[in-house]
């Protein structure tokens, strides 16, 4: 099949599933709407998320019809569908987000994301991320944070919120720590000192820890490499991701990021930032390794090859 009819065909079957599933989702949310009252919330966030559950499943029933992708995924055996998660990964493409979704669905909680504002404008998703509860946060430059200093304070009541809310029933809290979709020439602009890897933005990671204090069980952190070069979403569409790379791991929390406040806590913030870095250390020496590049190795897998 030529790739672009492949990818209209897939275009045609994402549309249709996600109006259809949007439908359903909507209608329960006016209830969540009318009636905003913590029981009433905890019983019809239980539907929201199976109807959500629902649209990603059939997502994955299209892409395995439209898509000849050869998966290598370690790291997903052990996962269980329970409890709360907080999930990290490196970010390349919108293609990250169905990648993440195809492998994560049912073995983990729901997936709920921190996005930019503007996101919520995107026609029928849009409600339907509000719907879920999903966080919308403004992007403020540091010029502008210099300027109105008190924006920073509202980014993290926004976030603050939307983490209670998340408490409520077993979520997977899910982060790009990078903040945007890593390009050659945010890597360059950056001066990142990773070779795979924008820098790390701890605030929101720490923020999430601190308002959900000791419910996430671990860190679920996901590498994704995409050997052929990252597609932007309409060649993924097309079948032009011909094999896809995911390792998945599960590391300890510690028990102090829980209680501590990253906003105010400036020895935290030091600790927390060399924690991350560490692990951001490890994942781009892992990509490397992924990718065959010499003077790496990737780390023995802790689970069972799985296929997708």
């Amino acid at each position: 099949m030529p790739s672009f009819l492949r990818g209209v065909i897939a275009s045609f079957l994402l549309a249709v599933n996600t109006l259809f599933w949007c439908t359903l989702l909507l209608a329960m949310a006016v209830v969540k709407l009318v009636l905003p009252f913590v029981p009433v919330r905890k019983r019809v966030d239980v539907v929201l998320n199976a109807i959500a559950t629902a649209w990603i499943a059939c997502n994955s029933g299209w892409m395995r019809l439209t898509q000849r992708t050869q998966w290598d995924v370690q790291g997903v055996d052990e996962l269980r569908y329970d409890g709360w998660y907080l999930v990290n990964c490196n970010h390349q493409s919108w293609a990250d987000i169905f990648v993440l979704q195809h492998l994560l669905n049912r073995r983990i909680p729901m997936l709920k994301f921190f996005l930019k504002q503007q996101l919520i404008y995107v026609p029928v998703i849009g409600l339907a991320w509000w719907a879920l509860d999903f966080a919308f946060m403004r992007r403020h430059d540091k010029a502008s944070l210099r300027k109105n200093p008190e924006k920073r304070a509202q980014d993290l009541e926004t976030a603050r919120r939307a983490c209670e809310k998340f408490a409520l029933v077993p979520t997977s809290v899910m982060n790009f720590a990078e903040g945007t979709r890593f390009t050659a020439a945010k890597h360059r602009h950056q001066g990142s000192p990773y070779r795979h890897l924008l820098k790390p933005k701890a605030g929101a990671l720490a923020l999430a820890l601190n308002a959900m204090g000791g419910k996430f069980q671990s860190l679920v952190d996901v590498t994704i490499v995409y050997p052929a070069g990252a597609p932007d979403f309409w060649q993924f569409l097309c079948g032009k991701a011909p094999r896809i790379v995911v390792r998945i791991r599960q590391l300890p929390i510690p028990p102090e990021f829980g209680a501590a406040d990253y906003t105010v806590d400036p020895n935290f913030r030091i600790r927390f930032q060399a924690w991350l870095g560490a692990l951001w250390e490890d994942k781009d020496q892992q990509i490397g390794a992924l990718l065959g590049e010499g003077g790496t190795r990737e780390p023995a897998p802790e689970r069972s090859a799985a296929s997708a």
